[in-house]
C-alpha cells in the first residue's frame, strides 16, 4: 500500500475515531433525553413530538440545498488544488446561500402548519407543535454549514465539541427541569428549540474566530461565480437529501397518517436503535469524503480505490457485533431502554437492523460518489429507492402496521 494511501487512512482513522466517540457520546445523551422524555410524556404525546421533528428534519434539509455535502467537497477540493481562497470563498457562499434559504423557508413553513396538521395527520394539535419546531429551522441551517466547513479542512473536533457534547448534554438537562417543575408537554418543544438556540451561539462564536471570518465579512468578499458553482454541485445533493428523508422518515409519516399517534409512538423506538448500526459507517465517512476529494483533484483513482476497499472492512466488522445483539435479543435491548411497554416493537427492530447493516456494510459509496462528482447517479440511486419506500409504506402498513413500516424501510434501504 503506498505511503500516501497509508497517509490518508490515518488522517481517516484519527477522524473516525473522534467522530466515532462524539457519536457515541451523543447516541447516549440523546438516549438519556429520549428516555426521560418517554416516561415523562404520553405515547400519543410523543408521536407528536416525533412527527414534529420529522417536519423540522424535511424543512432542514430543503434549506440546505445540499450544501451540506457540498460545502465540503468543494472545499476540499481547491484544497486539492491549492487554491485556498476559493476554498474560503465557498464558506462564505454556503453562509448567505443558508440564511436566505432557512429564513423564507421557516416562515412559510410557519403559516402552513394549520394545513399540514389537520389535511394530512388529522390532528389539529399537531400545528403548535410545528410552528415551534420550525423556529430553530435557521439556528440548525447554519450550524450545518459550520461544521461542514471545518470538515472541509479536515477538522473532526468541533462538529463533536458541539453537534454532539453540547447540543445533546444541554437537552436532557434542561429537560430535567421540565419534568422537576411538572410543565406540560408544550414546554419540552421549547427545551428543544432553547438547546438549539444555545449551541448556535456557542459555535458561532467558535467558528469566527478558528476560520477567521466574520458574518458580515461574508456578504462582501462571497463571489457569485463560486455560489453559482457551489449550487450547481449540491442542488443534485438537495435531492439527494430530500429522498434520502423520505426513505428515513416516511414510514414514520405514513403511520401517522394510517395509524394513530400510539403507533408512531412506539415505532420510534425501534428507530433510533437501528439507526446505532451505521454508527461506524457515519464515523468514517465524516473525513472520508474530504480525504477522497483531494485525491480525485490530483487524479489518484488507485488511492481512492484502495482506501474504499480497507474502509469498508473495518465497517462491517465493527458492526456485525451490534447487529447481531439487536437481531438475537430484541426484546431484551428494549426493556433495557424504554421499559416493558415497548417490548413489541422488538420485530420491528430484528427487520430494520437487517436493512440497516446490509447498508452499512457496503460501506462508504455515498460519499465517494459525491468525492469524484457522481452526485446524479447518487441523486437517481436514492430517488428510485425513496419512491419505493413509499410505495412499500402505503402497501404494508395497513395490514401489518409498524411491522410492515419496518419492512418497507428495510427493503428500500438494501434497494438503495
Amino acid at each position: 500500500m503506498s505511503r500516501i494511501v497509508n497517509q490518508s487512512l490515518q488522517t481517516i482513522t484519527k477522524g473516525a475515531a473522534i467522530i466515532f466517540l462524539g457519536l457515541c457520546a451523543r447516541m447516549l445523551l440523546a438516549l438519556v433525553g429520549r428516555i426521560i422524555l418517554v416516561r415523562y410524556i404520553t405515547k400519543g404525546e410523543y408521536g407528536l413530538y416525533s412527527l414534529g421533528l420529522v417536519a423540522l428534519e424535511v424543512i432542514i434539509t430543503l434549506s440546505c440545498l445540499g450544501l451540506e455535502a457540498g460545502t465540503t467537497r468543494q472545499i476540499a477540493f481547491y484544497r486539492g488544488k491549492n487554491d485556498l481562497q476559493k476554498a474560503r470563498g465557498i464558506i462564505f457562499s454556503s453562509l448567505q446561500v443558508g440564511i436566505a434559504t432557512s429564513v423564507l423557508l421557516t416562515v412559510i413553513f410557519f403559516f402552513i402548519s394549520d394545513f399540514i396538521a389537520i389535511t394530512f395527520f388529522h390532528t389539529p394539535e399537531l400545528s403548535s407543535i410545528l410552528k415551534i419546531f420550525c423556529i430553530a429551522t435557521p439556528f440548525l441551517v447554519l450550524i450545518q454549514v459550520f461544521t461542514s466547513s471545518f470538515r472541509g479542512f479536515d477538522r473532526a473536533q468541533p462538529r463533536v465539541y458541539f453537534q454532539d457534547l453540547l447540543r445533546n448534554a444541554l437537552f436532557p438537562l434542561l429537560l430535567i427541569v421540565v419534568v422537576l417543575l411538572h410543565l406540560p408537554f408544550v414546554w419540552v418543544v421549547y427545551t428543544f428549540v432553547a438547546t438549539v438556540i444555545i449551541t448556535f451561539v456557542a459555535y458561532a462564536t467558535y467558528t469566527t474566530k478558528n476560520l477567521q471570518f466574520s458574518f458580515k465579512a461574508a456578504y462582501s468578499v462571497a463571489d457569485m461565480s463560486i455560489t453559482k458553482e457551489l449550487l450547481l454541485f449540491s442542488l443534485p445533493l438537495l435531492l439527494v437529501g430530500m429522498f434520502q428523508d423520505i426513505l428515513t422518515w416516511t414510514d414514520t409519516l405514513m403511520l401517522g397518517y394510517f395509524k394513530v399517534p400510539d403507533d408512531v409512538g412506539l415505532y420510534n423506538v425501534a428507530v433510533p436503535l437501528a439507526h446505532l448500526l451505521p454508527i461506524f459507517l457515519t464515523a468514517v465517512n465524516f473525513l472520508h469524503i474530504p480525504i477522497i476529494s483531494q485525491f480525485y483533484a490530483k487524479g489518484q483513482l488507485e488511492e481512492i480505490k484502495r482506501s474504499y476497499a480497507v474502509v469498508t472492512k473495518w465497517v462491517t466488522s465493527a458492526t456485525l457485533p451490534v447487529f447481531l445483539t439487536f437481531v438475537l435479543f430484541p426484546e431484551i435491548v428494549l426493556k433495557f431502554f424504554f421499559g416493558s411497554g415497548y417490548v413489541s416493537a422488538a420485530f420491528s427492530l430484528q427487520i430494520l437492523s437487517v436493512g440497516f447493516f446490509i447498508s452499512a456494510a457496503l460501506g462508504p459509496n455515498g460519499t465517494t460518489l459525491t468525492a469524484i462528482g457522481q452526485t446524479r447517479f447518487l441523486m437517481w440511486a436514492t430517488i428510485t429507492a425513496a419512491i419505493a419506500n413509499i410505495i412499500l409504506n402505503a402497501a404494508m402498513i395497513p395490514p401489518l402496521g409498524i411491522n410492515g413500516a419496518a419492512i418497507a424501510t428495510a427493503l428500500s434501504l438494501i434497494i438503495r
